[in-house]
């Protein structure tokens, strides 16, 4: 053992000559374990129980001083809350109608651009039969004079 003092560290290291200095490298990079402080005691809360026709019973009403934003805040009654929702209600009802009314617009506008594509489609297929036929008359008008 080593004759240094060893109070600086519970347990120091012990050094021999035999050994690798590895090994005594690896006692010197590994720091000792920090100690948790203690935590203070607390004192007691004390009981929760209250008898029930105690005065702590119950909410508190908050006392406000006239000043204070709280006191200002205008109180709904229940007319106002009852006001309010059929208000909220025909809103909501004008919404849905105007929706309503322009999904209608819209499906509209779409039969009447299927039946013009319908239209168009029809006359196209007859154009196309007039030139096909146009087409195989010319050939045979035009493989007759050839013969002659």
């Amino acid at each position: 053992m080593s004759s240094e003092p060893t109070s600086a560290k519970p347990n120091p290291p012990e050094r021999s000559d035999s050994s690798s200095s590895s090994s005594v490298e690896n006692h010197e990079i590994h720091s000792p374990i920090p100690i948790r402080p203690r935590l203070p005691n607390r004192k007691s809360s004390g009981t929760l129980i209250v008898p029930r026709d105690s005065s702590q019973v119950g909410p508190l009403e908050p006392e406000l001083e006239p000043d204070d934003v709280r006191a200002m805040s205008p109180r709904r009654t229940s007319e106002d809350i009852e006001n309010m929702g059929r208000e909220a209600r025909e809103e909501l009802h004008r919404h849905a109608r105007a929706l309503q009314d322009s999904l209608l617009m819209i499906f509209n506008r779409i039969e009447a651009v299927k039946e013009e594509h319908d239209k168009l489609d029809n006359h196209n297929k007859f154009l196309q039969k007039y030139i096909g036929d146009l087409m195989s008359t010319s050939k045979i008008t035009s493989s007759n004079r050839g013969r002659k």
